[in-house]
């Protein structure tokens, strides 16, 4: 049987990926694996290609897609705080105890571990110390340090570029240009009550477009991802799946709002321009500090207004 699941095109004939299938060809493959990256949809892809040269190969009795395969088990987090439960944690390992049932392996895929509690963290590391007989434990995280130093000593680790392509959201391309626009009439000098007005309307008008336009991406992507999950899927695991839409969507913007920025001062910093040298690093940090916070469940728009409003005062200072 061949590979009917790809490795994501960009990332096909990389470094990791050729050692993996080299050690799967070997039968050499470590007993769990930690995938981490950017972006999860990565991460899911690679997991997926992984599941399906591992299960659908001789002597196996029939061939599944990996996600419906009967020897394949999911862990996702669930409800709306998208955690990782103790039990679901024991129930997961219940199944991984078990014998395959078609394939001569089983494997099991836990998405974003680092949503595991400290009790599931601490029940799963007793099956990292004891992995079950012919078991593959694949862990993906965009937060590899948010696990317990003693889970990430005991799996091989593979980092892995996002092979997300640009966000392509209606309204993203004219939000991006508009903000460029804003940037470039900070940096001409902005002076006077009526200018920093003006300023001001736009930067509000900016924020309430983002959250719009976050908003309908988010629920296309979830109307595309929503048809293609296990029909047996519980409630609360799409709540949470649904809502790690939204927080990767929003990632993925807020990195094209740094790209932009750096876009935008990259040439004035190479021309000499000794006011982009002050500004510049300054809004990163404040962007990059920002986004931090946005893992703590800080609100997207709150992080956004911050951050222009900093930019605001950088510009306007003398």
């Amino acid at each position: 049987m061949t590979a009917a699941t790809p490795w994501p095109a960009a990332l096909a004939g990389s470094p990791a990926v050729a050692v993996i299938e080299q050690a799967i060809a070997r039968q050499r493959l470590s007993h769990s694996l930690l995938l981490h990256g950017d972006d999860h949809d990565t991460l899911a892809a690679v997991a997926l290609a992984i599941a399906d040269r591992l299960l659908n190969v001789p002597p196996a009795a029939a061939s599944f897609p990996p996600d419906q395969h009967p020897d394949c088990f999911i862990l996702r987090p669930a409800g709306k705080m998208r955690q990782i439960s103790a039990d679901a944690t024991r129930e997961l390992i219940g199944k991984v105890q078990v014998s395959p049932a078609v394939a001569p392996r089983k494997v099991a895929i836990l998405h974003e571990v680092d949503r595991m509690n400290t009790a599931a963290a601490n029940v799963f590391l007793k099956t990292l110390e004891e992995p079950p007989a012919n078991t593959t434990l694949l862990l993906l995280t965009t937060r590899p340090y948010a696990l317990l130093p003693t889970i990430r000593s005991r799996v091989l680790h593979f980092r892995f570029p996002s092979a997300a392509s640009a966000v392509t959201a209606d309204g993203w391309t004219a939000w991006l240009e508009d903000y460029r626009g804003w940037l470039v009439r900070l940096s001409e000098g902005v002076s006077g009550k009526t200018a920093i007005a003006d300023q001001v309307f736009t930067l509000y008008g900016l924020v309430a477009r983002f959250s719009a336009v976050l908003d309908f991406a988010t629920t296309e992507v979830w109307k595309q991802q929503k048809e293609k999950l296990p029909p047996d899927l519980a409630d609360d695991e799409q709540v949470a799946i649904e809502t790690g839409i939204a927080n990767g969507l929003r990632a993925r913007l807020f990195a094209e709002i740094e790209t932009a920025t750096r876009t935008f001062a990259l040439p004035r910093l190479a021309a000499g321009d000794e006011r982009m040298r002050r500004v510049y690093p300054a809004a990163i940090e404040k962007l990059e500090h920002n986004v931090g916070l946005l893992r703590l469940n800080l609100n997207e728009s709150a992080a956004l207004e911050d951050f222009m409003l900093s930019s605001l005062r950088l510009w306007t200072q003398r």
